[in-house]
């Protein structure tokens, strides 16, 4: 087996190791029967936040596969937990994105302002937005440039479906950023919340968990920078070129999640 005897748990992306788009990679109720009979723990840590937990688990239960809301952390919900940090008393935001963002803003006692009330905001917040409009994005860049705090969900210029890549929550804030000359506060991967709320909620240490995905700058790197072992699976964005590339090295490089798991 591919998986070191100390793994007590496995950190899981989504996006290119589940599935691309809606297609799932691989026999998923199977897999995770595998996981199960291994004994191993599981905790999802996304950056794509369009979805709120509970949705998570609905897809994953449209797929066979039966998880609880403790167990998915998104880009969504660490950004709330970091503005949490800097606004403990809520307030007004800014915010681009869907509804897995809202929900969790709304949940740290978070107003959200419409493009008509956005100057009234302390911060801006940005992730992936699939009804974009350039109303959005003027006022977004309006506030940054006044000197308003400025967050995003996570930094993914892209992200995979089976027809290709398209464009991700860094694509959009990119453009923010060129407009303002100001780069956000990312909560997602590589940078390391989402990874030390699932080793929270797995009540374990960093050797203890297998952070396992498909993008070597959010995924490896996160997993890399908190001391975690790492897992690169090539079902989603990166390449075997690019992993034998990859310094520091990464633990276990396998062309997909299924095979990580199987005897």
């Amino acid at each position: 087996m591919l998986i070191p005897s100390s793994i007590k748990a496995l950190i899981l992306d989504m996006d290119g190791v589940l599935w691309k788009g809606d297609a799932p990679i691989g026999n998923l109720p199977a897999i995770f029967a595998r996981i199960a009979a291994l004994g191993l723990d599981v905790v999802f840590a996304t950056n794509n936040g369009t979805r709120s937990p509970q949705q998570y688990v609905e897809r994953m239960a449209g797929y066979g596969v039966t998880i609880e809301t403790r167990q998915v952390v998104t880009s969504s919900l660490g950004v709330a937990r970091l503005l949490e940090q800097h606004f403990p008393r809520g307030g007004p935001l800014f915010a681009v994105g869907e509804q897995g963002l809202f929900d969790a803003l709304r949940e740290k006692n978070f107003d959200l302002l419409s493009p008509d009330d956005a100057p009234g905001a302390q911060a801006v917040v940005m992730g992936i937005d699939r009804q974009i409009t350039f109303e959005k994005m003027r006022e977004a860049t309006l506030l940054v440039r006044s000197g308003k705090p400025f967050y995003a969900t996570n930094p993914d210029k892209t992200f995979p479906t089976p027809r290709g890549e398209i464009p991700g929550a860094g694509a959009w804030v990119s453009v923010v950023v060129t407009a303002s000359s100001v780069e956000p506060f990312y909560a997602g991967k590589p940078h390391p919340y989402m990874i030390e709320l699932a080793l929270e909620r797995l009540g374990l240490s960093r050797e203890q968990a297998l952070v396992v995905g498909d993008r070597l700058e959010t995924d490896i790197a996160a997993g890399q920078g908190l001391g975690c072992p790492t897992a690169l699976v090539l079902s989603g964005v990166s390449t075997l070129a690019q992993a034998t590339a990859w310094e520091p090295g990464i633990d276990v490089v396998v062309e997909s999640l299924e095979a990580l798991v199987a005897a």
